[in-house]
Parts: C-alpha cells; sequence; structure tokens
C-alpha cells in the first residue's frame, strides 16, 4: 500500500521508522509465529536501528522470533567499516547476541560470489515479511544503481554486481525480492535527495533511471529536507 509520511527532521524520521517497523514485526509474529526482515545500509537507517534498540520500543520488540537479513552488501569484511552487517551489530544488535545470531550476513565477499548469491538466495524467506531501503541522490537502493543489469533479473534473488564507486564490488537483492515482500519501508532524509525524492515518486516511471521506483507504491517515511520538491496536497 503507498504511503508517505513526511516528519520534521532525521530524528523524528528514526522514531517514527522505529514505530513503523515495530508494528510490522510484532504483526507478523502473531500472525505466522516469526518474522524475517531485510536490512539497509546508511546512515538513515542506522539511526533508526539505535532507536529500535536503545529506546521504549526495544522491549516490545520480540527479538527471539525475528530473522534478519540484508538487501546489500559490499565485498568487504564482515568488521569492515564498510560492512552493512557491522553497522546492524553495532547498533540494532549491540548488546544482544542472542540477536545477531539471528541475523544472516550477506556473503558479498566470497571468492565464488556466484554461488554465495545463489545461495543466500535459497536462504531468504519467500517473502519477505518486512524490507527496509534507502535512497541514493542517484536514485539507487540496496545495490540497485541506475542502468545497472540487475534492475532486469527475474530468474535470481540475489546477484552479485559492481557499484560505481569503491568498494566496487558488492551484492544484492533483485527486483523480485522487493516487489514480493510484504512490507517495505523506504528512509529518505536531506534537501540533496530532495530533487530524486520528487522525481522517484511523482515523475514518469522508469525503473532504470530511478530503481528506487521499485518500491515506488510502498512506504516512504521522509523529513522535510527530502520532501522539500513533492508536489503538496
Amino acid at each position: 500500500m503507498s504511503q508517505r509520511l513526511v516528519v520534521p527532521d532525521e530524528r523524528a524520521l528514526a522514531r517514527r521508522a522505529a514505530e513503523w517497523l515495530l508494528e510490522r514485526m510484532r504483526a507478523a509474529v502473531a500472525a505466522r509465529g516469526g518474522c524475517s526482515v531485510a536490512l539497509a545500509g546508511g546512515g538513515t537507517p542506522r539511526g533508526t536501528y539505535e532507536v529500535l534498540a536503545t529506546s521504549a520500543l526495544a522491549a516490545a520488540v520480540p527479538w527471539g522470533a525475528i530473522d534478519w537479513f540484508f538487501g546489500d552488501e559490499r565485498a568487504v569484511p564482515f568488521d569492515h567499516p564498510e560492512s552493512n552487517y557491522r553497522l546492524a551489530a553495532k547498533t540494532l544488535f549491540a548488546g544482544r547476541p542472542e540477536a545477531l545470531a539471528r541475523a544472516w550476513r550477506m556473503p558479498a565477499d566470497a571468492a565464488d560470489a556466484e554461488v554465495a548469491a545463489q545461495t543466500y538466495g535459497q536462504l531468504l524467506p519467500e517473502p519477505l515479511d518486512v524490507v527496509i531501503l534507502g535512497m541514493g541522490e542517484d536514485g539507487h537502493t540496496a545495490s540497485l544503481f541506475p542502468g545497472s543489469p540487475a534492475l532486469d533479473v527475474r530468474d535470481a534473488r540475489v546477484v552479485p554486481v559492481t557499484g560505481p564507486k569503491p568498494p566496487l564490488r558488492r551484492m544484492t537483492v533483485t527486483p523480485p525480492v522487493i516487489e514480493g515482500a510484504r512490507d517495505v519501508l523506504v528512509l529518505v532524509a536531506g534537501l540533496g535527495k530532495a530533487a530524486t525524492l520528487a522525481r522517484a515518486l511523482e515523475g514518469p516511471h522508469d525503473v532504470r533511471a530511478v530503481p528506487i521506483q521499485i518500491a515506488r507504491e510502498r512506504t516512504f517515511i521522509v523529513d522535510e529536507g527530502a520532501a522539500s520538491a513533492l508536489a503538496r496536497p
């Protein structure tokens, strides 16, 4: 279901996103006995993870019933500063080894990336309950960049890709994973992303040029800066 929530700033975004996630995770556990979440990297999701892990909301998270996956990863060791797994371990799972044990790292640094991607794709639940996404200033999401051949992949759930800047080697979920998820949450903050967000939500539909449009009809939580170029009701 398409939904746009505009909040005053990045701090409010983190809080609202954490509340949204808690609601969806608890609903999934109540309905199906468990929940599967694909995490995003980047600065905006970091704030959400910190709120979810350290605020009063943490006590309501059904930690023992959630399996955590990743929407993309860079080909770096698990403890590298650029690692999305490390980001989650240092924020969302800090002090929670039992939750970290249920976090399935995406092995983008594997020697045989093709085999590793196929194996991870088979590991992903179908469908995922929740996919968390960010958006770059170029409109990319996960590691699906404008013009990437991965945008056309329909017969694999995870593929190795080459990014536009170091570290070049990456691994990402493909569009069918995002499209098939029960819920998708896109987090966007900052004035620098305003023009791209307006293009993504209100411009012509062109996923190859603006990959985040894969999730165009899902839930977006954005701050005032990112929303500043959107048409107002």
